[in-house]
């Protein structure tokens, strides 16, 4: 099944066989792809040569640290798409976290871990920033 395919279907087939399946395989590319450039990344980091340069240890220093960071957001997009494995194993994915109502086909395809609505995700960014502005 194609995204267009997968639009054009009726509202009351949401979450059904097919649509389940294309998520799926589209979580299980994600997920390889993501282990791919990890693994990329961390053949990088092993690579990185010491110098006696005070000026190029800090250069190092610095994108090591970038490649950290990256790695790191990298790791939890993982954790978010095995999440969303789960969630299909126990045929609970697709359904707003908060509310229970459908996330949308359009959204999950933007965003294939989304856990929440677009409502209940603008009502939680909202509350993010009331707090910090206090």
């Amino acid at each position: 099944m194609t995204e267009e395919e997968l639009l054009k279907q009726p509202d009351d087939a949401y979450m059904n066989e097919q649509q389940q399946a294309f998520f799926h395989a589209l979580l299980l590319s994600q997920r390889e792809a993501l282990r791919a450039r990890i693994d990329a990344e961390f053949g990088e980091l092993r690579h990185y040569e010491t110098s006696s340069d005070p000026a190029d240890i800090g250069s190092t220093e610095e994108v090591r640290q970038a490649h950290l960071r990256l790695l790191e957001r990298e790791k939890k997009l993982l954790d978010k798409i095995d999440h969303s494995l789960q969630l299909l194993a126990r045929r609970e994915y697709g359904w707003c976290a908060e509310t229970g109502e459908p996330i949308g086909l359009a959204r999950l395809l933007s965003r294939p871990t989304a856990t929440l609505s677009f409502e209940a995700k603008e009502r939680q960014e909202s509350a993010e920033r009331h707090r910090r502005e206090r």
